[in-house]
């Protein structure tokens, strides 16, 4: 017993020394903060981040210090990254709704070209771009336009068919893309090209083919003068542009043909006129598109400005939902198919399909009007390849705030607050934390990641619509929403269960938390309801509740015990599984007879009045239960277990969950 008295005295003099660890504690991580504050403040390169770190080393400063100063320095460049990567995501939005804005305004052939390797370089901030275009007569490709070029053997350089990089984009009409132009054996090297290269000093460089249909016109080029991997986003947001630049160039020589035309042909001059009709009008419909665009305009505002356009029902559809083969003929040929009475063009990005735009009953569709369909494909898939990626990123920014909180890692309340309010949440408002998980039993390995991805997906989008947070975490989903006023935490699992199950079609379990605030200042209480969330999920599921919603305050001490991996089912049939089954056959009362017994303190009396029996019928139904479990079933030792198979059994029971009334 001494000893027992004296632990409790030990702890209380640690205890006391604790604030002023804190305090210390709290006054190092500041001051080492405050350098690197500074730093990101004034957009200081990488390389000034060593510097707080290499003076205090140098000036001998304790290792716990300068520890400190290497964990604030590894958080400010994470701060740092992801401020960088938000300004190029924005400068690349910015760089598409500018070029579509060029591309709809110059008419002749040589501004075109020029804003379109403007663009290319603004596009992905390489050091040079520049476009070939194939010569049909020569069987070659040569250097039209150059933006950021300084050699001029470079600017005049000619390509033959599968020559370096160029010539094998334009052979093969795939996208090619190097890191290091002059260790790469896939293409072939000639003297005069890589003098050429040599002379503009380039090192990295991605070229993406310039189609008109199944036809390379030539090619556009992206290239740094140092080793650089281009990302799988990039090439695909090239390869779009690229798409939209070949019909811009198509356009354009469109015009300059026209032109010629009424220079030359004046006896075809009601031909020539209702040819310029024509162009204008597709001209009319290029600048609309552009226009949806720079105004934020979405897939189903293109579709309805090309049924004005049209005088006709122009629908966009999901991929699945399209004619497979038509799509399909649509994205290999990169023109408008006809399907029936309908027109199928196909939209797609970087080789992947996207969706389609249908024209609806209009067989006889004019050439210029199939064309107006096919540009309005390309500006769709645009918008959407452009939609995704800003989703994508707010969902990992999303993720990554709630994975800092159950991790608390960042304890700064006002840089919490600033995170949160970014994406419109509010850390101070009173939340739930939800923990969800998608019944999948039976579903092989691809198609199990694939339904977690559905689920991730769904919650991130509810998350988003309730100016929540989502994020994946120990094989489900895990939600931090905030809590309505008129709701409860077990009102908004139920409805999250059954929102995410609807979204994925598939029975999704949510257990919650209680509802905790003051999370900023407090973020270690999100990972304590993360914990208690996942515990009532667990209970649900051993309760073979799955796809429902719960709260732990639904089950008391009871969630503490059904927490694990634990055999419930064989425990009540164990302790009064006798009695369900003679209640099953009989169709007697003797589990509600128990129920109302333990509820009533063991009173005969209270229990005749719950059940409305007579006293003798109390009796008799007691003693069947000890003829049932033996005479010995309200022994100290075994009251319990039978009390608690009582009530889990009740509990596990469809529409029985809750305290038994009393009259």
């Amino acid at each position: 017993m001494s000893r027992n008295h004296a632990e409790p005295t030990e702890r209380s003099a640690d205890d006391l020394t604790a604030p002023a660890r804190a305090a210390a504690t709290g006054a190092s991580d500041a001051a080492a903060e405050a350098p690197f504050l500074h730093l990101l403040a004034r957009g200081a390169t990488v390389d000034a981040y060593e510097h707080p770190v290499l003076q205090a080393r140098a000036e001998g400063r304790p290792a716990a210090f300068v520890e400190a100063l290497e964990q604030a320095k590894r958080l400010a460049l994470r701060v740092r990254d992801e401020l960088e990567g938000r300004r190029r995501r924005e400068a690349e939005l910015s760089a598409l709704f500018e070029t579509a804005h060029d591309l709809a305004g110059p008419r002749d052939l040589d501004t075109v070209l020029q804003a379109i390797v403007q663009r290319a370089r603004s596009l992905l901030g390489t050091d040079v771009a520049y476009l070939s275009l194939n010569d049909p007569a020569r069987g070659d490709t040569y250097m039209r336009v150059t933006e950021g070029s300084v050699a001029a053997r470079f600017q005049q350089l000619r390509l033959g068919m599968g020559e370096g990089l160029g010539g094998l984009v334009a052979q093969t009409a795939l996208p090619y893309v190097t890191d290091d132009y002059f260790r790469d054996d896939r293409f072939r090297h000639t003297a005069a090209i890589d003098a050429g290269v040599r002379d503009e000093g380039l090192v990295a460089i991605l070229g993406v083919p310039l189609m008109l249909g199944a036809d390379v016109i030539g090619v556009l080029f992206a290239a740094d003068r140092r080793a650089r991997v281009f990302e799988r986003e990039q090439i695909a947001l090239l390869g779009s542009f690229a798409a939209l630049a070949a019909a811009a160039i198509d356009t354009a020589h469109l015009i300059t043909e026209t032109r010629s035309a009424l220079a030359g042909l004046e006896q075809a001059h009601e031909i020539i006129q209702d040819r310029s009709a024509v162009i204008e009008r597709a001209s009319e419909v290029h600048d609309r598109l552009a226009e949806l665009v720079l105004r934020g305009g979405g897939v189903h505002d293109v579709a309805a400005a090309v049924s004005r356009v049209l005088d006709a029902t122009v629908e966009f559809t999901e991929a699945l939902a399209a004619p497979a083969a038509a799509l399909e003929s649509s994205r290999a040929d990169g023109h408008a198919v006809r399907h029936d009475d309908d027109w199928i063009a196909a939209v797609a990005a970087g080789g992947e399909l996207l969706g389609a735009l249908v024209l609806r009953g209009h067989p006889g569709l004019d050439p210029v009007d199939q064309r107006i369909l096919e540009r309005a494909a390309m500006v769709t898939s645009l918008l959407l390849l452009a939609r995704r990626s800003a989703a994508e990123a707010e969902q990992r920014v999303r993720g990554e705030l709630l994975d800092d909180l159950l991790d608390a890692r960042d304890r700064d309340p006002r840089v919490l607050r600033e995170r949160a309010a970014r994406l419109s949440a509010d850390l101070d408002a009173t939340h739930v934390v939800l923990a969800a998980r998608l019944e999948t039993e039976g579903a092989d390995p691809d198609q199990e990641a694939a339904a977690r991805r559905r689920l991730w997906s769904a919650a991130s989008h509810l998350a988003a619509t309730r100016q929540g947070l989502a994020a994946a975490r120990d094989g489900g989903t895990v939600l931090l929403l905030p809590l309505p006023p008129d709701a409860t935490a077990t009102t908004t699992a139920r409805t999250t269960a059954h929102h995410l199950g609807s979204a994925v079609s598939a029975p999704v379990t949510v257990g919650s938390s209680a509802p905790v605030g003051d999370l900023a200042a407090h973020p270690e209480t999100v990972g304590a309801a993360y914990a208690e969330s996942r515990r009532c999920l667990d209970a649900l599921r051993l309760l073979g509740r799955a796809g429902d919603g719960a709260a732990a305050e639904d089950f008391g001490f009871l969630g503490l015990l059904l927490a694990g991996d634990r055999d419930v089912t064989g425990f009540v049939d164990r302790t009064i599984g006798k009695v369900v089954a003679y209640d099953d056959r009989r169709g007697t009362d003797l589990i509600r007879t128990l129920d109302a017994y333990f509820a009533g303190g063991m009173s005969p009396a209270r229990t005749k009045d719950t059940l409305h029996v007579h006293v003798n019928t109390v009796a008799q139904r007691l003693e069947r239960v000890a003829a049932l479990l033996g005479e010995d079933w309200q022994s100290p030792a075994r009251l319990l277990e039978v009390q608690l198979a009582v009530r889990l059994h009740r509990m596990a029971t469809p529409g029985m969950i809750g305290p038994t009334t009393h009259g």
